[in-house]
């Protein structure tokens, strides 16, 4: 092992991975994915599916997840900075609601592991932020859930900007409570 370090979080199967980077005067290398690696740390998983995203300071993308066909996902930033968060939505769960943060960066180049049966989103707080995430299903459009982003009982603590516009999809701002979708 050695290429990657991988901190656990406060909710059992959430993990932030930090790639060792290998610079000099010209500029740096890194494995971003060696799953050899990533299978020592415990995250057996095979990606089928690769996505990129382009997003403006100010955007809230999320929170969603899949309902039928959950999908592992492993996440970063490659230009800018977001803050990247995942809610347990595990039936039976301990921490089932709860939330954990991350800021992921170009600078930081830190990744996050957030296993099936999670909700997921991120706030853009750079001018700009590239956001790419491998997965371990297809995209089933007709099998998307979501959450609202700022449900009083989940609690996300945003650091929304003072000053910037929130900016959300249409989609986005009509997502029900957690309460609605677990009864």
């Amino acid at each position: 092992m050695g290429k990657i370090t991988v901190e656990t979080c406060e909710i059992e199967g959430l993990k932030v991975i930090t790639p060792t980077v290998f610079g000099d005067s010209r500029g740096y290398f890194m494995e971003t994915y060696n799953y050899n690696d990533f299978k020592e740390a415990g995250i057996d998983q095979v990606f089928v599916q690769d996505n990129q995203s382009s997003s403006t300071q100010g955007v809230l993308r999320g929170l969603h997840f899949q309902i039928n066909y959950p999908q592992d996902k492993l996440v970063r930033v490659v230009n800018g900075e977001v803050f990247d968060v995942a809610v347990d939505l595990r039936e039976g769960s301990p921490t089932f609601g709860k939330w954990f943060g991350v800021l992921l960066s170009a600078e930081n180049k830190k990744q996050f592991f957030i296993p099936k049966n999670f909700a997921h989103g991120f706030y853009v707080l750079s001018e700009q932020a590239e956001f790419c995430y491998k997965c371990t299903d297809f995209y089933h459009p007709n099998d998307e859930g979501g959450l609202a982003w700022n449900d009083p009982e989940i609690g996300i603590e945003w650091p929304l900007l003072k000053d910037v516009p929130l900016n959300l999809s249409e989609k986005d701002q009509k997502w029900g409570s957690i309460a609605q979708w677990h009864r």
